[in-house]
This record gives structure tokens, C-alpha cells and sequence, in this order.
């Protein structure tokens, strides 16, 4: 039988946050979909969610919609 979706093999030194299990990870064990990452360490992807806050944070307090309407310019 013939599969389409293989686990995805884990490498050691990547470090993930899975947002499915609320855990981090060495090497990805779960899903993309599922995950943040990679991360350098286990202390950077233990606070994922913190930095994703922040990003998000960043992000809706730049006065714009974000759409250049593809011409990007240069600051």
C-alpha cells in the first residue's frame, strides 16, 4: 500500500513548539501545521508563543494594512 504522508524525521539541535500538544519538541515529531519552528534551543522555542505575541503585536501597530500592493520600497 502505498503512503502519502511520512512522519517527519527529527534532527537533533532543531527545537519546535507544537501548538496541537502545547509542548516542545527536538526535531519535528508533529504535523507543520501543528508547529513553530525551528528554534536554535529549547529556551527559545519554550517561549514560541511569546514571540509570536510580540511579532503580532509589532505587526498590528504599524499603522498599515501591511499591503504595499506589491511594490515594496525600500526605507
Amino acid at each position: 500500500m502505498l503512503r502519502l504522508w511520512r512522519r517527519p524525521k527529527g534532527r537533533a539541535g532543531e527545537w519546535y513548539y507544537c501548538v496541537r500538544h502545547n509542548k516542545v519538541e527536538e526535531g519535528p515529531e508533529c504535523r507543520a501545521l501543528d508547529r513553530l519552528g525551528p528554534y536554535a534551543t529549547r529556551s527559545e522555542a519554550e517561549h514560541a508563543l511569546e514571540l509570536v505575541r510580540e511579532r503580532n503585536e509589532a505587526w498590528e501597530g504599524r499603522g498599515d494594512d501591511g499591503d504595499d500592493g506589491g511594490n515594496a520600497k525600500d526605507a
